[in-house]
């Protein structure tokens, strides 16, 4: 990250300040002191409020292309382009949360999108550093196959061909623990291919994978474009909700009961009824220190561009200031307590 200020007022001001106070050394002393305490720390929060004060360039992990974290991210650097004309933002393509939380610690990136589940499993040495900016959308977990597939359940996937998620992604993490929960070891019952959505939905469709596991906001383009020319199902998984919570060794409770609505994907057969299934919570993260201006500039674009970017990516339409501070197993960012206080009732 390389952001800088460029505060000409103050300079202004800090310059009237000194032709005036001509009298007496201390009182020039203590005049410039007063200014820069409250003067400049006025600037800070009025270009935190604008962006326009910002400048230099900032680097976001996504996820793999063809997901939601990847679309979102697009979505969210064109917001920034507006509200921070002078930030350049470089969207990075990544695994997913776990490859997002090892850029973020290592200042690859400064900004990144994950799970809660893989920020608490995170053993990274620079987890001290990680914070978060906000609670956005939860994923919800897709089992995917053929509409004519015997698999009805996960137990039903033994011996079979599947698509698991990439080495460092979130949909790896709560696969694994999805299979186990349904009696399966990951490593011997089922033939795993580490995959990204949209490599997974075309190895479907080539008849190379049985099923492929996904998690990611509702609807996602990659499962949406797949149905207009492959017949698919998704598997329903809500019964294993409490075996979930078991595995995770009573730390947090990362994941909830949730379903998929009857609408999220219109060409899913037969998705005339919601699917049980899992959910995660998605945390904008960043680390401590990042500039707390940037990080309220930003935690600002994230809230006013709910509409905005929500008209692409419905999940987006969740974010929601009354439940983006609930950011468990992180503590916000200063800058992010900056934004939430400016707006509190």
């Amino acid at each position: 990250m390389a952001v800088s200020t460029d505060p000409p007022r103050a300079g202004a001001a800090l310059r009237a300040v000194l032709r005036s106070a001509v009298r007496s050394p201390l009182v020039r002393v203590a005049a410039v002191l007063l200014l820069v305490a409250g003067g400049a720390g006025g600037w800070w929060a009025s270009s935190a409020r604008a962006g326009s004060g910002l400048r230099g360039e900032v680097a976001f992990a996504t996820g793999v292309p063809r997901g939601v974290y990847d679309r979102y991210g697009v979505l969210l650097k064109e917001s920034m382009g507006s509200a921070m004309p002078g930030v350049k933002v470089r969207l990075d393509n990544s695994e997913g949360s776990v490859d997002n939380l090892e850029r973020v610690v290592s200042g690859r990136d400064d900004f990144a999108i994950a799970t809660a589940d893989a920020v608490a499993s995170f053993q990274g040495a620079g987890k001290p550093q990680l914070r978060a900016i906000a609670r956005l959308y939860d994923d919800y977990m897709q089992l995917v196959v053929p509409a004519d597939s015997q698999v009805r359940q996960l137990s039903d996937l033994r011996g079979l061909r599947v698509g698991v998620g990439q080495p460092k992604s979130g949909v790896n993490l709560v696969t694994r623990r999805l299979l186990e929960a349904a009696g399966l070891d990951p490593d011997k019952d089922v033939r795993s291919s580490m995959l990204g959505v949209g490599e997974a939905a075309d190895q479907l469709h080539a008849k190379k994978l049985d099923a492929f596991f996904w998690s990611g906001g509702l609807p996602t383009a990659a499962l949406t474009d797949l149905a207009e020319h492959t017949r698919i199902r998704i598997v329903p998984m809500g019964d294993l909700s409490d075996r979930l919570h078991q595995l995770e060794g009573g730390g947090m409770d990362a994941y909830r009961a949730a379903t998929i609505p009857a609408d999220a994907y219109p060409l899913v057969e037969p998705l005339r009824t919601p699917v049980p299934t899992v959910a995660v919570p998605n945390l904008l993260v960043t680390r401590a220190d990042v500039d707390p201006a940037l990080v309220e500039a930003v935690t600002r674009v994230v809230i006013d561009s709910r509409d905005r970017i929500g008209g692409e990516v419905h999940a987006a339409q969740l974010v929601d200031l009354r439940t983006a501070v609930y950011t468990d197993p992180l503590p916000l960012h200063e800058g992010a307590k900056r934004y939430y206080m400016s707006v509190k009732p």
